[in-house]
């Protein structure tokens, strides 16, 4: 077995290979850039080397650099994870000729099928069902929307070379097919030092189901079930559970066949993932192979109890396959979440910033559940502008799948985040949404279910009411430590008041609260009542309540006369007032925002990479106006309604925060 591998990566997947080579006894060496120096899997692993500067692109998938520290730390093998240099045949042909072992598949595996376009050819050969689509190269926009009209709108175009969303845009139009294809074509240079572009037939109504395949180097592949990963946006997976609640049986198997026979007939050796487009009739057809480990391969080893890094490794060393096809069972339902540094309420632009606070759930492996966070940051760190913007990936996993949304749901409400926009609010409002809830989802999901995008979670009344009880205990006991630490009262529990006003969400709630050592009874003006117990103090920012038997975890931050409340995907002012405060409170004039209308502000923080308009022009709805490049993703700002440029405050190569004003207009 190997002494020491390298990991070619950074991040949350550099962490779980990590922890894997440490459990199986091999030193690990980690690389890192100017951005990374302190960052996790640099701390994590036995040694480190320092490979440039933060881009990308003059560090980590420079393949010089890399095999100069592969060279300094004198590791055996090298992991490369996914993204960067993990599906690039060059660094594989590198490796080989430095007598390195590369924990991935064989050189020509990753040229086959690897590349988007050859890997489509091959599976027509081999008489795998396709997406219709124009597999040649496209050498400018105009031969893009040509072909795009002989496929028929709408179509989805593509990098060769891509992956985790990079690359891919959906035209409806000519225009979108021009725009897309130049923007496709930059992110996939910026991304993979490869801009080759295809354009595939775009099936409107699809599920995104994908098998886990695994072979060595001795003719032995298995498939280790499937993978549902519909949930996408920006044509990247958000949530993803295994196994997919579409399926049935006769189809994995078919699928699960199909994969491994395409994985033998390019000689695959090690983990990789091969994708497929289903439809409503459980008809799939062949998308793409990722010839490497998938960001979401955690819910297949908590299905199966496999280790698909541990297996990497050892078929890396020449190991056969320790297990068969009838050994691999399917127990359980897993759940992945991944947690990004972006705003939903901003269209998902990413964030970036310094974590001030950082606290996931305590990890948990038990018999009836489990709760898995891979992540690759921690408190007081930052995430940067120049790496893709996860932060973790939760996952859970229970007997029943809807057990295991439910501990999902608990462990989305108990992780803390503060200091930089998240995704954590969407997650929630996912697994609280009937058509996950049901299994019925495809990939156009978000768009169909939040068109004008997402603008927080709306709590039913039954919720609202539970967490108004809590928010009036919680203040009782507040109002309570306040009069402790004054010392203005020798009987202060007997002298706190018992009639609270609760205001939430638009609606107010008159209460009154009896309590007793063991918790409160909070009564509401139609009688209805709450038993509340929980153990909050003044100053927690986490709390765990019970309410009538239930829990309910609620984050916790102080305002005014209440409570900022966060709980299941909801962000809440909660004010609690006495019932004179709150008959003074509804007489109060409501601050209106401040009007941007005549502003186009940057929605987050990036570089101008172009500006389309100039001073005095007029400009159309809909008209781009300007790019934005933030985490090696390019955003096309548009005008809203018509209007007249009259001042442009930015220009390419410009660096702008959030809510920077990029242009006026008249």
């Amino acid at each position: 077995m190997f002494k020491k591998i390298l990991i070619a990566n950074r991040g949350e997947i550099a962490c779980r290979v990590i922890k894997t080579a440490r459990r199986m006894g091999i030193a690990t060496v980690a690389i890192y850039s100017d951005a990374d120096r302190q960052a996790l899997h640099v701390q994590m692993a036995d040694e480190a080397v320092h490979i440039g500067p933060a881009p990308a692109n003059q560090s980590y998938i420079v393949i010089d650099k890399v095999m100069q520290a592969i060279k300094q730390s004198g590791a055996e093998a090298v992991h490369p994870g996914y993204g960067f240099l993990s599906e690039n045949p060059k660094f594989a042909e590198a490796l080989a000729a430095a007598n390195v072992a590369f924990i991935g598949p064989p050189k020509g595996a990753i040229e086959a099928m690897g590349d988007k376009i050859t890997s489509k050819k091959l599976a027509q050969e081999a008489e795998v069902s396709t997406v219709p689509g124009y597999m040649g190269l496209i050498e400018d926009a105009e031969e893009a929307v040509k072909i795009s009209n002989e496929i028929g709108y709408p179509v989805m175009i593509k990098a060769s070379a891509g992956g985790g969303g990079k690359g891919m845009r959906i035209a409806w139009t000519d225009d979108e097919a021009r725009e897309g294809f130049q923007s496709s074509k930059n992110e996939a240079a910026s991304s993979f030092g490869d801009d080759r572009i295809f354009i595939e037939k775009f099936v409107t109504q699809p599920r995104h189901i994908e098998i886990q395949v695994l072979c060595d180097t001795h003719g032995n592949g298995i498939y280790l079930g499937e993978r549902e990963c519909s949930i996408q946006r920006r044509n990247q997976k958000v949530v993803e559970e295994a196994p997919s609640p579409f399926l049935d049986e006769a189809t994995r198997r078919a699928m699960g066949e199909q994969a491994v026979a395409l994985a033998k007939a390019v000689g695959y050796a090690s983990a990789g993932t091969v994708e497929f487009i289903v439809d409503g009739e459980k008809n799939f057809f062949f998308l793409e192979m990722n010839t490497r480990l998938q960001v979401e391969h955690p819910v297949t080893e908590l299905i199966t109890g496999v280790d698909l890094v541990e297996q990497m490794i050892r078929v890396a060393n020449g190991e056969p396959l320790s297990i068969t096809q009838d050994d691999v069972k399917l127990n359980g339902w897993a759940i992945e979440n991944r947690l990004y540094a972006e705003d939903p309420y901003r269209g998902f632009l990413p964030s970036i910033g310094r974590l001030s606070r950082y606290r996931p759930p305590a990890e948990v492996v038990k018999a009836d559940r489990v709760v898995r966070n891979d992540t690759g940051v921690y408190e007081g760190g930052e995430i940067s502008m120049y790496y893709d913007p996860m932060i973790a990936k939760l996952c859970t996993w229970a007997p029943t799948r809807d057990e295991a949304i439910e501990h999902m749901r608990i462990a989305l409400d108990s992780f803390e985040i503060e200091g930089i926009g998240h995704n954590l609010p969407f997650l929630s409002a996912v697994m609280d949404h009937p058509k996950f809830v049901s299994g019925d989802m495809t990939t156009a999901f978000i768009a169909e279910e939040w068109p004008e995008g997402f603008e927080g979670v709306s709590l039913p009344e039954i919720t609202l009411r539970r967490i108004a009880a809590s928010a009036a205990a919680m203040h009782r006991v507040a109002e309570i430590r306040r009069s402790q630490i004054s010392g203005r009262m020798d009987n202060h529990e007997r002298r706190v008041g018992s009639d609270w006003v609760v205001t939430l969400q638009g609606e107010s709630f008159p209460t009154s609260i009896a309590a007793d050592p063991e918790g409160a009874t909070v009564t509401f003006a139609d009688g209805t009542r709450h038993r509340v117990t929980g153990d909050w103090t003044p100053g927690d920012q986490l709390v765990g309540m019970t309410v009538d038997g239930e829990p309910l975890v609620l984050k916790v931050g102080k305002i005014s006369g209440g409570f900022r409340l966060r709980s299941r995907g909801a962000d809440l002012k909660v004010h609690v007032r006495t019932p004179r405060q709150a008959e003074l409170a509804a007489l109060m004039p409501e601050k209106l925002a401040a009007d941007t209308s005549k502003l186009l502000l940057c929605p987050m923080p990036g570089l101008i990479v172009k500006v389309d308009v100039e001073v005095g022009q007029e400009v159309q709805e809909g008209q781009a106006l300007c790019t934005v490049e933030a985490m090696k993703m390019e955003n096309i700002l548009r005008a809203e309604k018509k209007a007249v440029v009259s001042k442009i405050n930015a220009g390419p190569g410009d660096s702008l925060a959030v809510d920077d004003v990029i242009m006026e207009f008249e």
